[in-house]
């Protein structure tokens, strides 16, 4: 006699269709949220190489069925061996280049991920990705806008160049991208993870990075471990968030929540809202660093509006960049947030040829100021800006990230209250216009809104404040690429999931279930 087993239903959102169908493909092989998740952040780490990749780092939250939500903070450091003088002589970071490269953290931040509670082999991740890579694929209009923009400095790299110049031209939407190296490298990962911190992977992206003025070293990468623990969680409003702690901004987020979810009933909540986010800002900017290397105030973080301290604050560093969200959540209650990046559009700006790594420049993040938080020094970590979420309710619970660099927590307040109502339709709320706060990291020399066309009351709450309006006439990149998945209880009592993708970028998402599988 046979019965039916329960299927396991899994949402997934990601800012790729090949993404999503490489989640889709791990649930059918029997995965969970996890495997989901793993499977299209090896994806879109050959998709997505101007955004995230193996050379660059990795921040998420894990909830288990148990309810248990782990923090992965897989950011990579500085050289032991870095000359903290000669760039403090510069009078502040280098935006790319040799000096910006710190140790990546994907690598061990998936097997970190996988060691929660996945149901598949890691090395189906790596197997996946890699003939992807070696079988090429159509460029997306997102990564062809990126080649446009770095066009200069694609071409005066030898390892990007190839790549993505191959016959000498740039590649455009629709072009076929191979990357063959890169998918080499892969097929070792796949054997030995390890290899991209203790073997020959790390040994040839040292032997690149010294030849291009870095000071890491083997030592480097062998030191990187992926930090595990509990995130940081506050009840704010009507529900749970958790968040993952310094260096990364989850703090910030945390700090500006209770004004985001009550502007969201107010006429003029955009002006509560962008008054809190431009205190953040500074309070962010002054305070954010490496716990483990330094003191950092995380209390002036989740307080913004608290008054500052008379002493001016040293100069920060740039907290700007891209990245890539991908969000998972299954039937037996785990919910999955990653985010990872190279920093800033093909990070570094440099691909080590005999790897097929795209190199981050998060390092361009650290300040050349001694007395700062976020200081340059010694196997100490950057800044960071990655901020994967999970919000529950006693109805509803989601994980949300997105794209947007330093301005992640303003784009993701903006979403986040509406989120928590099982009756708003996901991509309608992802799809309605927004607005971020920004400076260098927008294109502008001095803090500034930038708008997509709708965002009347925070234009106008930002003229009379003084603050410098950019508004555009559609959507922007700049305004996030945000992901969700959500589980609720419908009216019914009927358990149900749905999820969106931001239209901003190339992706989708999907509710997958596979047929129930016959067992005696």
């Amino acid at each position: 006699m046979t019965e039916s087993s329960a299927a396991l239903s899994v949402g997934i959102a990601a800012p790729h269709e090949a993404a999503v169908r490489a989640g889709e493909e791990a649930v059918a092989a029997g995965g969970n949220a996890i495997d989901a998740a793993l499977a299209a952040a090896g994806v879109l780490a050959v998709v997505y190489p101007h955004q995230c990749g193996l050379g660059g780092d990795l921040v998420a939250l894990v909830r288990g069925p148990d309810g248990d939500t782990t923090a992965i903070v897989s950011v990579g450091a500085a050289a032991k061996r870095v000359d903290v003088e000669r760039l403090a002589e510069l009078g502040a970071m280098p935006r790319q280049g040799g000096d910006t490269v710190t140790v990546p953290g994907a690598v061990a931040g998936w097997t970190a991920a996988w060691h929660l509670g996945a149901r598949l082999p890691l090395a189906g991740v790596f197997d996946r990705a890699a003939r992807l890579a070696r079988d090429g694929f159509p460029v997306s209009p997102g990564l062809a806008r990126a080649i446009e923009v770095r066009a200069e400095g694609i071409a005066a790299d030898p390892g990007l160049a190839t790549v993505f110049m191959p016959d000498g031209r740039l590649l455009g939407s629709g072009d076929i991208l191979v990357q063959e190296r890169l998918a080499e490298t892969l097929d070792v990962l796949a054997v030995d993870p390890d290899e991209m911190y203790t073997g020959r992977i790390a040994e040839s992206l040292a032997a690149g990075l010294e030849e291009r003025g870095s000071a890491l070293r083997v030592d480097d990468f062998s030191a990187h471990r992926a930090e595990t623990g509990s995130a940081i969680t506050r009840s704010i409003g009507t529900a749970r968030w958790w968040v993952a702690p310094p260096p990364t901004q989850g703090v910030v987020l945390l700090g500006i929540l209770p004004t985001a979810l009550e502007s969201n009933v107010s006429v003029d909540g955009d002006a509560a809202l962008l008054d809190v986010v431009l205190d953040a800002a500074v309070a962010r900017q002054d305070n954010l660093g490496d716990p483990r290397t330094g003191p950092i105030d995380v209390e002036r973080m989740l307080d913004p509006r608290a008054k500052p301290p008379l002493e001016p604050a040293p100069p920060g560093g740039r907290a700007l960049g891209d990245t890539v969200a991908i969000v998972a959540a299954d039937s037996e209650g785990r919910v999955v947030s990653i985010i990872q990046s190279v920093y800033q559009l093909f990070g570094s700006g440099i691909l080590e040829p005999r790897t097929g790594i795209v190199l981050q420049n998060r390092g361009s993040a650290f300040s050349v100021d001694p007395r700062h938080p976020g200081r340059i020094a010694p196997g100490s970590r950057p800044p960071h800006t990655l901020l994967p979420v999970i919000a529950e309710t006693d109805g509803l619970r989601y994980g949300l990230g997105c794209q947007g660099g330093s301005a992640q927590p303003w784009i993701l307040a903006q979403v986040a209250a509406d989120l928590l109502s099982s009756f708003t339709d996901p991509l309608e709320v992802l799809a309605r216009p927004r607005w971020v706060i920004g400076a260098r990291d927008i294109g502008h020399a001095e803090l500034t809104l930038l708008a997509e066309p709708g965002c009347t009351v925070a234009v106008r709450a930002a003229g009379e404040r003084g603050v410098p309006v950019d508004l555009r006439d559609g959507p922007l990149d700049e305004a996030g690429h945000v992901q969700v998945v959500r589980q609720y209880v419908d009216a019914r009592g009927r358990e149900q999931m749905d999820a969106a993708s931001d239209p901003r970028a190339d992706g989708t998402a999907r509710i997958v279930t596979p047929p129930p599988k016959e067992k005696s």
